[in-house]
């Protein structure tokens, strides 16, 4: 069993208009925090003694970061957890915030994948969702990182964007594929309470994407993101042969990982745990020795075949039947005869000798798929 390492990173310099994720616009508490998250890091670096085979640095945006700052985080996690020599590293990078000095700690750390949010290639519809950088700010990030020697690049694009056109979509597809990346994700925008364009939205600023448009792009990105050489392995994800991501394959076969900092989430000897989203009752809580876990779930058998089911079947190859058996004692058909039988009928669901996968319209349908399994 493979173990991972994610770390959050609140701060961002300005807020996405689509982001309800954890971050801030202000840096004014990012010292104390990364105290308070350093010895986080110690904490469980003592309490588990396992090779760690994956590390995410997400956020927020990292690089919003203080150089400093951002330096001491990766020397704690080199100086004190086991590496595995074929680690996989990567770090969330925004194009508007990669300075020079970055680009030096990237180059004298184990880091060696570089996740860039983009979203898309057109810089009018950058502005529109609140993007601080543009196309031209990716590419030039894009050399910097392949002139440190980091080749192991994904790119984030999202589609169903305010008044973006089915056109638009395929031009950023086709230019982010010419360039040496290795990995895409590709999401639909989802309008979330609390936003900017969530409001814009309700105040009737813009039209959301019909249902038939957001599957037109999203057939598209499996179409163009094909010809240019990556294959998809998840709903969201496609990758260069080699290149598929192991941290999110780690979060989708259920394997265990640690979860650090402000809200952060991890998965421990069979329990499921976030960190309080608070930001001066975590740098209190760590400072004073209290908890600062904010929920914590025992995973019981039940639930984790749940989620071996919801989050295995994300995945293009789906689920194999032999690990369900192996994991739980029982044939999958034992427990979830009935739900594949109707998937099956109902064309969303492939079965094979193996595996059991989600077919094209099984994607389409994916939530309402995997909400039959809980």
């Amino acid at each position: 069993m493979n173990t991972g390492l994610y770390v959050h990173i609140p701060f961002c310099q300005s807020k996405c208009y689509y982001c309800d994720f954890l971050s801030i616009a202000d840096n004014s508490l990012e010292d104390v925090y990364v105290s308070a998250l350093v010895e986080e890091l110690k904490r469980y670096s003592r309490k588990v003694k396992r090779k760690i085979n994956t590390i995410f640095i997400g956020g927020g945006t990292p690089t919003a970061l203080s150089v400093n700052l951002l330096s001491k985080i990766c020397e704690v996690i080199e100086d004190n957890f086991i590496l595995d020599k074929d680690i996989e590293w990567t770090i969330e990078v925004n194009p508007g915030t990669l300075t020079k000095s970055h680009l030096q700690i990237i180059k004298n750390t184990s880091i060696n994948r570089v996740s860039l949010g983009l979203q898309s290639s057109c810089n009018n519809l950058l502005k529109k969702i609140g993007r601080i950088h543009t196309f031209e700010d990716w590419e030039n990030t894009i050399n910097d990182l392949l002139g440190i020697g980091i080749t192991n690049i994904n790119t984030d694009l999202m589609f169903a964007l305010p008044s973006q056109t089915l056109h638009d979509w395929k031009c950023t597809l086709a230019r982010v594929s010419q360039y040496p990346i290795t990995h895409i994700s590709a999401y639909a925008l989802i309008l979330e309470k609390n936003t900017k364009l969530y409001n814009d939205y309700k105040n009737g600023l813009f039209l959301i994407t019909s249902e038939d448009v957001d599957r037109q792009m999203y057939a598209t990105a499996k179409e163009i993101l094909s010809s240019y050489g990556f294959f998809q392995y998840e709903i969201s994800n496609w990758a260069k042969n080699g290149y598929k991501c192991k941290h999110n394959i780690l979060y989708w076969t259920l394997d265990e990982y640690i979860g650090v900092g402000l809200g952060a989430s991890g998965y421990l000897n069979n329990i499921r745990y976030t960190n309080t989203d608070d930001l001066k009752k975590y740098i209190q809580g760590i400072d004073h020795g209290t908890d600062i876990i904010k929920e914590e779930d025992v995973i019981t058998n039940k639930m984790s075949m749940e989620e071996f089911m919801f989050l295995g079947l994300r995945m293009i190859r789906g689920i194999c039947k032999k690990d369900f058996k192996n994991r739980y004692g029982k044939n999958i058909e034992e427990i979830y005869g009935y739900e594949i039988n109707k998937w099956k009928n109902e064309k969303a669901l492939i079965e094979n000798e193996t595996n059991i996968y989600l077919t094209n319209f099984g994607i389409d349908i994916s939530n309402t798929v995997f909400a039959s399994f809980l």
